[in-house]
């Protein structure tokens, strides 16, 4: 019976240690989304995980969602771009 109270406690502090888990530095956004459902009682959901319009419309035409551009990749390439580059000494 102590074995199962030690193993108990063990997982019951590493539960807690995970939770106070950083959060990831940033989710890797890529630039079409899935739109799914209608948001209207019925819920909605959103996947922006497509690299190219034609892998986004093969999700979309068999879960019934429609493809949009994912207005936060387009944001981030935008940041991206306005940084100015570091130059080394042999520039």
């Amino acid at each position: 019976m102590t074995g199962f109270k030690v193993a108990l406690a063990g997982a019951a502090a590493l539960a807690a240690l995970s939770s106070f888990a950083p959060p990831a530095q940033s989710a890797i956004e890529y630039p079409w989304c899935v739109q799914y459902g209608t948001g209207m009682g019925g819920g909605s959901a959103r996947n922006c995980g497509f690299v190219s319009y034609e892998q986004c419309m093969m999700t979309a035409r068999g879960a019934g969602g429609s493809c949009e551009q994912n207005l936060f990749y387009l944001d981030q390439v935008a940041k991206q771009r306005q940084q100015p580059r570091k130059r080394s000494r042999d520039d």
